[in-house]
């Protein structure tokens, strides 16, 4: 079956589609839209005006992009800028109206199981190891050890988020990583309880634009994981962290989505690898969308 999968995301949209076996699938198109749905709005518990503007032109796009593949079956899935949003069944309930595609709006948690099955397609959990989604509203963190999910969260920690909570200079004042990692130690206390990990996974999203900007080069295509060591992320989410707006514009490899919000992104994983003791980094191009692909292999 051909199916396709939009990831209503707080930040991007993003929009897979895949044919479908019992075991396996096949990528025929990978597509992401900056669509800033969560700016100007979840700190109020809103979706304001324009941004739902942005968010039905990309929709619009994706659903003409699925019918130009012969998609059979397409599905929506709504994360933490519209589960949190007052009107975000309204929101929903309009994309149906106008697309005829049923958006389910899922919760933290299943956020966090969806993106664990989506990385359980490209990595093989031998070493205890942390999953971390970084995204716009909420930051997912997955615990695996002895091959099996162990300890899950959704943190309400994400970017958008973070910059509308709490304004920052260009670039970051001391006072204001002093203030932010206080914010991500109070939202993450459910981390504390966590056990020992060795291996940091991050899934999609930023961890490949870290990635790209190291090796200067497009993530790789397919499903295979990537690594880069410790020093050399360091070495990246330094340079973020210092980085200027301008900087960040004119870098070829950080996609204009992610400029803005980039150094909170940075120093979050800075946060996560001194807070576990990070010995590794496994970068899975895979998350939320194609852990529902799971779905179809049962």
């Amino acid at each position: 079956m051909r199916v396709g999968i939009i990831d209503l995301g707080t930040n991007t949209f993003n929009l897979l589609i895949a044919d479908t076996t019992s075991t396996d699938f096949q990528v025929i198109c990978n597509v992401k839209e900056g669509v800033a749905l969560g700016m100007g709005g979840i700190t109020r518990k809103t979706i304001s005006e324009e941004a739902q503007q942005r968010a039905f032109m990309a929709f619009g796009h994706f659903f003409e992009v699925c019918k130009a593949y012969k998609v059979e079956e397409i599905m929506g899935f709504g994360t933490s800028a519209i589960r949190d949003a007052e009107n975000g069944y309204a929101f929903t309930a309009e994309l149906y109206k106008r697309f005829s595609i049923e958006v389910e709006i899922i919760d933290g948690l299943e956020e966090a199981d969806l993106i664990y099955q989506g990385v359980t397609w490209s990595y093989e959990f031998k070493r205890p190891s942390l999953i971390m989604d970084i995204g716009g509203g909420s930051t997912e963190f997955i615990r695996v050890a002895e091959g099996e999910e162990r300890q899950s969260c959704s943190l309400d920690i994400g970017v958008s988020r973070a910059i509308q909570k709490f304004p920052c200079s260009d670039p970051l004042t001391e006072e204001e990583k002093e203030t932010l990692i206080s914010w991500f130690e109070e939202e993450g206390e459910i981390l504390n309880t966590y056990g020992n990990v060795e291996v940091l996974v991050g899934a999609s999203g930023s961890f490949e634009t870290f990635y790209e900007m190291f090796h200067q080069h497009s993530f790789p295509e397919g499903l295979q994981t990537q690594e880069m060591t410790i020093e050399e992320l360091r070495n990246e989410l330094d340079w973020i962290i210092g980085s200027t707006l301008e900087e960040r514009e004119q870098h070829p490899y950080i996609i204009p989505i992610r400029r803005k919000m980039a150094p909170i992104a940075a120093l979050k994983t800075k946060w996560v690898l001194d807070k576990f003791n990070i010995k590794s980094l496994v970068i899975s191009p895979c998350s939320l969308k194609e852990g529902v692909l799971k779905r179809f292999s049962k």
